[in-house]
């Protein structure tokens, strides 16, 4: 696709979850249809979006009809296999491209890549075998925490090893194979910051936020982060060098470690939009899934200017649930659901954004930046 995408034209969506279902919103507004495909049927994505493909992602036939009835393809999550991407450049744009799934599918490949692109991380070493655990101890100590290299999320697929006689049940009870040890880092802030690049290298980057996490899921993000400032630029200046480090043609999270010393080590990337990118929904003219739509679609991208702060809060199984009421009663704050039947402990069922007047953020209290939430 050598020029942009025009208004009626079709943008094909691997995964049919929320994030896939807020892009199709999004696309719709900005003229375009979208047709998910999912193996799942009646995904929240389907809800809303123009035509949907039910079928395995290695359905071969199934991806070359996919990609007949699509203008460009993109992803809404990264475990969408990257050969299910591979089958598909041939036939149709695709943006992000597979080699930037390759590489944030993997937690080996993700962090050569950090360090590669000028990010720090914490040290790490493969884990191929028993002995290859123990050596990795030798070498970065304990506390540390082991990790499957692919599949996980919200705290799936890992263990903290504290003391050597948990290493080998650590081990046995992880898989896939091979894993990654990874320092235990003593971090005071988890930060993330949202990155956008165009296809003609142009890059928009959202202010940087401050998460925290509830059972390894992301429970609220604070827009703007309050850290000092240089440190908030450095996150975001992280974000972009790997975005431009990727060729990203996409929407990007950039999720990082803050240490006491002001320093932030790069954690994970998210290639493409991320629960902690919510709030642009609500506290930008342009949100999160905007300029995704924006850079697949050839677009120009919009400024990420914030127009109010925003704390996101995230609506989780039937505590979730039973907050939805209250927060349709609550003028200032912005709820989102997303279709989902069943509320299961642990489902993300949706999320609610306070607005607060811009710049009002860095002098509240929690219990005050949290009313209505």
């Amino acid at each position: 696709m050598s020029r942009s995408l025009p208004p009626g034209g079709t943008i094909g969506i691997l995964g049919g979850g929320q994030l896939g279902r807020m892009s199709a919103m999004a696309a719709a507004r900005l003229g375009y249809r979208c047709h998910v495909y999912a193996p799942e049927a009646e995904s929240p994505g389907m809800q809303v979006a123009a035509a949907a493909t039910v079928a395995p992602y290695e359905d071969d036939a199934a991806l070359t009809r996919f990609a007949a009835a699509v203008d460009v393809v993109t992803f809404e999550f990264e475990n969408v296999p990257a050969e299910t991407l591979a089958t598909l450049a041939p036939l149709a744009p695709c943006r992000p491209g597979v080699e930037v799934l390759r590489v944030c599918q993997d937690r080996l490949a993700e962090k050569d890549f950090l360090q590669r692109a000028g990010v720090p991380v914490a040290p790490w070493r493969a884990v191929e075998d028993l002995a290859g655990l123990e050596a990795a101890i030798a070498v970065i100590g304990l506390p540390a925490v082991l990790k499957t290299t692919r599949l996980g999320y919200d705290g799936r697929g890992q263990a903290v090893i504290r003391h050597p006689g948990e290493a080998a049940a650590a081990f046995a009870r992880l898989a896939p194979k091979p894993l990654i040890l990874e320092a235990f880092v003593p971090f005071v802030a988890e930060v993330s910051a949202i990155a956008a690049r165009g296809e003609d290298g142009a890059a928009a980057v959202y202010d940087a936020v401050e998460n925290r996490h509830r059972d390894h899921i992301l429970d609220l993000s604070f827009a703007p982060a309050r850290l000092p400032a240089p440190v908030a630029e450095a996150a975001r200046g992280h974000a972009q060098r790997v975005a431009e480090a990727l060729g990203l043609v996409g929407v990007l999270a950039l999720e990082m470690f803050l240490l006491p010393d002001g320093q932030l080590l790069g954690n994970e990337i998210a290639p493409r939009p991320h629960n902690s990118g919510h709030w642009t929904m609500d506290g930008c003219a342009a949100s999160q899934f905007e300029q995704h739509v924006r850079a697949v679609a050839g677009l120009p991208l919009a400024s990420p200017a914030r127009h109010h702060d925003v704390v996101m809060k995230n609506l989780v199984g039937p505590d979730g649930l039973a907050r939805w009421p209250a927060l349709l009663r609550t003028t200032d704050v912005v709820p989102h659901w997303y279709g989902k039947s069943e509320a299961r402990s642990g489902r993300k069922l949706g999320h609610a954004n306070r607005l607060l007047a811009l710049g009002s953020l860095s002098t509240l209290e929690d219990e005050a930046a949290l009313r209505g939430l």
